[in-house]
C-alpha cells in the first residue's frame, strides 16, 4: 500500500520523488534519485537493485523505455513490480505488474507520473497530479508535497471501509550536485502526511542558514543564535 510521484521542474531541470505508505521508513528506500539524470522508483513488491541500475543506466544513456526492458528481462517477478522512471529531460516509463495487489495503476501528465498499489482507485493518482500541477512556479519540494496530500484527500490506501493510514513518507529532491537539495522524511508516525509537511515548512526555515555555512562560512552566525531570530520572528507573527 504505496503511492508516489516523481516529478520534474522544467524551468530549474530539478528533479524529485514523493511518497508515502503504510509500511516503516519509506524514505530510506529511495535510491534512484540523481542530479543531472533521472528518477527511478519500485515499489509494491521492489526488488531493490533496480533503482540503482536504473540510474546507472540512464547515466549511460539510455532512454527511460529500455531501462524497463531491461527490468522486464532481467527479473523473472517483474509482475510483482511497481515502477516509474523519468530521465532528466522529462521523458518517462512506466509498469504496473499484475501481481500488484488492491488497486493498483500509474497515470502520466505534465512531467510527472503518478503510481500507487492498495489504493481506493484511481482517483487517489488524480489527485496526486492535480496536487502537482496546480502551482507550477513553486518550489519542486512543495508540488510534491500538495501531490502527495492530493493522493491523501483522494482516498489513500485501502478500500473505502478499511483505509489504511500513512504511517511514513517522504520527499527528495535533486538540483545540479551529487547530494540531496531537499531530503526530508517520517519513518513512522500514525499521521506521517501531515507531519511530513510540518518537517518541511520547518526545514525550509533552516535552508538558507545550512546554505550559508557550505558556501560562505566565515559569515555564518552561530546555530543558536539563527534559533533565537527565528523564535523571536515566530513570536511576533503569533503575537
Amino acid at each position: 500500500m504505496t503511492y508516489s510521484l516523481i516529478g520534474r521542474c522544467k524551468r530549474t531541470g530539478r528533479l524529485g520523488l514523493g511518497i508515502t505508505t503504510f509500511s516503516l521508513g519509506v524514505g530510506g528506500r529511495c535510491e534512484g534519485v540523481a542530479a543531472n539524470v533521472g528518477v527511478c522508483k519500485t515499489q509494491a513488491f521492489p526488488n531493490r537493485t533496480n533503482d540503482p541500475l536504473g540510474i546507472k543506466l540512464l547515466a549511460q544513456g539510455y532512454l527511460p523505455s529500455r531501462v524497463m526492458e531491461i527490468f522486464a528481462g532481467n527479473d523473472t517477478e517483474h509482475g510483482f513490480r511497481q515502477i516509474a522512471i523519468m530521465d532528466r529531460d522529462g521523458k518517462v516509463a512506466a509498469h504496473t505488474g499484475p501481481g500488484c495487489r488492491g488497486w493498483a495503476g500509474h497515470k502520466e501528465a505534465a512531467d510527472c507520473v503518478a503510481f500507487g498499489n492498495g489504493l481506493l482507485g484511481p482517483q487517489v493518482l488524480d489527485g496526486m497530479i492535480a496536487g502537482f500541477l496546480a502551482k507550477p512556479d513553486d518550489a519542486l519540494e512543495y508540488r510534491l508535497m500538495r501531490a502527495i496530500e492530493g493522493g491523501r484527500d483522494a482516498g489513500g490506501q485501502g478500500p473505502a471501509d478499511a483505509h489504511r493510514t500513512e504511517r511514513s513518507a517522504a520527499i527528495k529532491v535533486v538540483d545540479r550536485r551529487d547530494y540531496p537539495d531537499v531530503d526530508v522524511r517520517v519513518d513512522v508516525h500514525e499521521t506521517a502526511v501531515e507531519e511530513l509537511r510540518r518537517v518541511l515548512e520547518e526545514f525550509k526555515l533552516y535552508e538558507e542558514f545550512y546554505r550559508g555555512r557550505d558556501t560562505d562560512p566565515s559569515k555564518a552566525i552561530p546555530q543558536d543564535v539563527f534559533v533565537k531570530q527565528l523564535d523571536a520572528k515566530r513570536a511576533k507573527v503569533n503575537a
